[in-house]
């Protein structure tokens, strides 16, 4: 068990493991965290689990946990690792089971104040137009015809099925199609999984969320976003649903068969990976492309239904709700780094993690280049959420990447023994907080006292230049999933 004492600090918001501490570690293991939030990254298994990525094959420069981190499957949540494409690893692990689990933010041309008393309302239609629940289907019923669309093209097929805008699609990481997408690598049981979910919530910590702008920390990043004081804006936040939990089932059942004959012996089985030249590596790789895509295409139809649910009420075009941008935190992408002064073509795994590429970066999208990356970090209910944008500096401390939100500090079960869900929404709506929730188990569940501060996370990536804050929302209506 690692304490504090085991550590090396190399600044006020930057701990190392050293790759001494175990003879197995190919590199160190990096920690980024404020004094306050460092007691819950050592409770649990969160230090034991990023030294077990420092010693996967191929691995560069650190093992990375952000301040969110918190114990997952493989990897911990808040997991960043870059891997060499010559003699490196995949691992689903390192991804999770929901592939492109991701936020997105919608932004309003109104101010709160001339909608306030319309909330209640607009947050029940919410409710009403996008299906949630676990294994809660929607309206579209995909042919396999349709679903392999879909899997190839991400968002791209919602488009061009009327479901938004081709503006859209410039205001999504990877414009919402990861390339290499082969859906002939994805399971008949994994499709058929999905093949009624495109446009739908899920269960667990996914939400649509009503937000009004709190406070603006940079102006001239706000301007470029697009964000003002007091403006109402949406938070979308799910994933790839119950296709993706069973791509990650399919290729860890593969991995672990395979890895004796690749000579891969990691030392947690939930690290199950192959050599991502290998021909299952190949195809694990396509498998989550295609995952990923349909994660895009699944949270674009839920903005075409918000947006129908915003004609509804407001009396106003749904294409009033401009996207500002979408993130992927559950995903691994070949990207270029600087290694040691020298460009090098790496596969990065982020698993609870955001990429936060820098101004200038030519994968920011051009509308937004000179301001660096939008980043969105999702707080839980009745705390706030952050818009950020990503920094120049965190490209080369943890190849452009950062916290994803809050980050759990309770079990699900710890977090039900602990909370009076009745209670907890009488508490929030006290707060002027409109709740929507499918099970008050599902509500106690994901209570703020389960999670972190997250001020106290996003502080920590901005005084550590990973992100740089833009601004602070405020929820005034939650829909749990």
């Amino acid at each position: 068990m690692i304490t504090k004492s085991d550590l090396n600090r190399i600044n006020k918001y930057l701990w190392e493991i050293p790759a001494s501490a175990r003879s197995d570690m190919r590199v160190p293991a990096h920690i980024y965290s404020s004094e306050e939030l460092l007691d819950d990254l050592l409770k649990d298994r969160t230090t034991s689990q990023i030294m077990n990525v420092a010693t996967l094959p191929g691995i560069e420069k650190a093992a990375i946990v952000m301040p969110d981190g918190h114990e997952g499957y493989g990897f911990p949540i808040g997991g960043v690792a870059a891997f060499r494409m010559s003699d490196g690893v995949i691992s689903p692990g390192g991804i999770g089971y929901d592939i492109n689990c991701g936020v997105r933010l919608l932004i309003s041309p109104v101010r709160y104040d001339e909608m306030k008393t319309r909330i209640p309302e607009l947050t029940h239609e919410l409710t009403r137009m996008i299906p949630k629940g676990m294994g809660r289907g929607g309206k579209i019923k995909l042919s396999m015809e349709e679903m392999d669309r879909v899997l190839l093209t991400g968002a791209e097929w919602a488009v061009k099925n009327g479901y938004g805008m081709p503006e859209d699609l410039d205001r999504m990481e990877s414009k919402g199609r990861l390339p290499g997408a082969d859906p002939g690598m994805v399971s008949d049981q994994a499709k058929k999984r999905g093949d009624d979910q495109l446009g739908t919530l899920g269960a667990g910590n996914h939400f649509v969320e009503l937000d009004r702008v709190d406070v603006v920390f940079d102006q001239t990043i706000a301007d470029a976003f697009g964000l003002f004081p007091d403006q109402v804006v949406i938070l979308i936040h799910t994933g790839s649903r119950g296709l993706g939990h069973q791509v990650a089932t399919d290729y860890l059942r593969t991995f672990v068969s395979k890895m004796p004959e690749y000579g891969l012996h990691p030392p947690d089985r939930e690290l199950a990976c192959a050599p991502i030249d290998s021909p299952e590596g190949k195809r694990y790789l396509a498998a989550m492309a295609a995952a990923a895509n349909f994660a895009w295409c699944n949270r674009q139809l839920i903005t075409w239904e918000a947006r129908r649910a915003w004609e509804n009420i407001m009396g106003m075009p749904g294409e009033n709700l401009m996207l500002l941008y979408d993130v992927a935190h559950n995903i691994a992408k070949v990207e270029t780094h600087r290694v040691n002064g020298e460009k090098e073509q790496l596969i990065v795994h982020r698993k609870g993690a955001t990429r936060s590429f820098g101004p200038g970066n030519p994968e920011v999208p051009e509308i937004y280049r000179e301001a660096g990356q939008p980043v969105l970090i999702p707080g839980s209910m009745g705390t706030h959420s952050y818009v950020l944008a990503g920094a120049e500096p965190g490209m080369t401390h943890a190849f452009g990447s950062t916290c994803h939100g809050a980050g759990r500090r309770l079990s699900r079960k710890a977090a039900k023994r602990e909370v009076d869900a009745p209670n907890l929404r009488k508490q929030l709506e006290l707060q002027g907080i409109s709740v929507e929730a499918g099970s008050y188990a599902g509500l106690a569940e994901e209570a703020p006292v389960a999670y972190k501060d997250v001020d106290l996370v996003v502080e920590t990536v901005h005084q550590a230049e990973l992100a740089v804050k833009v601004a602070k929302l405020r929820p005034v209506g939650v829909i749990k999933g």
